[in-house]
């Protein structure tokens, strides 16, 4: 059941990764610009968002087999059917539904782990199902400039549909219904409006969530630019590019990993400035060497591996802290969590074509800017004696 839930949550990171590389000759083939291909990365973030929104309260509520089995069956058709898109309209119209659909996976299947486990055994479950991720972001680049090479950038989405299609088969003969009926609720919509308004109203959640989504809009923002930035700034080709991306994701796995072992020895807020520090230098020492026109990949790869660093410092140690304020909600905090960042991320991904795609500048202001407003955030998780007692 973890494999079949670790193969659920993997399409997703696939479905953003594989198909960066071939931005330059998505725009070619759709007739398209730099910011109308990231645009497709945008529509797809929106619609994970949404669907961990509305497919988790909705699993409280029917159960956790039937949402992810159709979910994720449909999710099937809609990544088979971009790879046979003919314009880029129908392409953004089809990621969006590409994300709410596989949203299921990712959302029920943290759920279904708190059904089955709690304390330490939940805490070993999510950190194997988190590190299997981890890997993700270091491996689709590589595996789709692959079959970039070999085929074309539809043969992407051939693959992705293999892949989801093969996690369905594993939703189906190895995950069961693990919310039995007397636990479900049964409030329906008013129910869920108001759970969601009381999390949000809890102030270090709602701060730390944020924090949380701008770090991660840093990563999107490196992600929409990247692609223009290795091939067309510094001449890689597809292969090149897939193993630049590859370098900067390792940095980030194993960031991930010796970030888990620091949090007994310091406090996750201790982390989480510290993070903020690193991400903000890296990301304004990449900003300022591309208005002096000063860039060189050296230098770029060593100041995103810096900047990746603080945004695993970051991410980790925000979502940790924001569910630690709403354990009698973790499920309605989860999915909150995924979709502000789904959302903040989808903004910021196509705002650095706007330049066009010969210029790095609006790529690396993105990416200061979302980690200033990272710092900015944080402050709303500052309460009064009287506020912090009553939560």
């Amino acid at each position: 059941m973890t494999a079949a839930l670790v193969l659920l949550s993997f399409v997703m990171p696939l479905a953003t990764d594989m198909y960066l590389p071939a931005f330059p000759q998505m725009t070619g083939d759709l007739g398209a610009d730099a910011s109308g291909v990231q645009l497709t990365l945008t529509t797809f973030l929106i619609g994970m968002g949404l669907g961990q929104l509305i497919l988790g309260p909705l699993s409280d509520r029917f159960g956790r087999r039937t949402p992810i089995l159709v979910g994720t069956a449909a999710c099937v058709v809609a990544t088979a059917l971009c790879a046979l898109t003919p314009s880029l309209g129908t392409l953004v119209a089809l990621r969006f539904l590409q994300g709410f659909t596989g949203a299921a996976g990712v959302v029920i299947g943290r759920a279904v782990i708190s059904d089955i486990a709690t304390g330490e055994k939940a805490a070993k479950l999510l950190g194997v199902l988190m590190s299997l991720l981890g890997i993700a972001p270091a491996v689709a680049p590589v595996l789709g400039g692959a079959v970039i090479e070999a085929a074309d950038w539809r043969a992407v989405f051939w693959v992705l549909a293999a892949t989801t299609l093969l996690a369905l088969v594993g939703a189906l003969f190895a995950i069961p219904e693990t919310l039995p009926r007397e636990r479900r609720r049964t409030g329906g919509a008013r129910a869920t409006v108001r759970s969601v308004s009381e999390v949000l109203a809890n102030r270090p959640y709602l701060g730390h969530t944020l924090c949380f989504g701008m770090a991660l809009a840093v990563l999107f923002c490196y992600l929409g630019g990247a692609s223009f930035l290795f091939q067309n700034l510094f001449g890689l080709s597809v292969g090149r590019t897939s193993a630049a991306f590859a370098s900067v994701g390792a940095v980030s796995v194993v960031s991930g990993l010796v970030i888990t072992r620091l949090v007994g020895r310091f406090t996750p807020k201790g982390l989480l400035r510290t993070g903020l520090w690193v991400m903000l230098a890296g990301s304004a020492a990449l900003c300022a060497l591309a208005l002096a026109d000063l860039l060189s990949l050296p230098v770029v790869l060593t100041l995103l591996y810096v900047t990746f660093v603080g945004i695993s410092l970051v991410s980790i140690n925000a979502a940790a802290l924001a569910l630690e304020r709403v354990p009698h909600a973790a499920g309605t905090g989860s999915a909150l969590l995924g979709t502000v960042q789904s959302i903040l991320s989808a903004v910021a991904a196509p705002l650095v074509g706007i330049g066009g795609d010969r210029t790095a500048l609006p790529m690396f202001a993105g990416m200061t800017l979302s980690a200033v407003l990272a710092f900015l955030v944080l402050g709303l998780t500052r309460t009064t004696g009287r506020a912090t007692a009553a939560r």
